[in-house]
């Protein structure tokens, strides 16, 4: 899955966020969904990460 495997920090809620909690969203700018995931808090729903889960 993705290179980072977390824990990752929060900056609104100051949780650190296990990759396997963390809420899997799509991404933004143009990136490919089916290469690109955003990682999101499940606490406050802010952005923690995008990650390459591509080949």
């Amino acid at each position: 899955m993705a290179a980072d495997d977390g824990p990752f920090d929060c900056d609104s809620c100051e949780t650190a966020v296990p990759l396997d909690d963390a809420r899997r969203t799509e991404t933004m700018g143009g990136l490919d969904a089916t290469k690109w995931q955003t990682l999101c808090c499940p606490h406050c729903g802010a952005r923690l990460k995008t990650v390459y889960v591509g080949d």
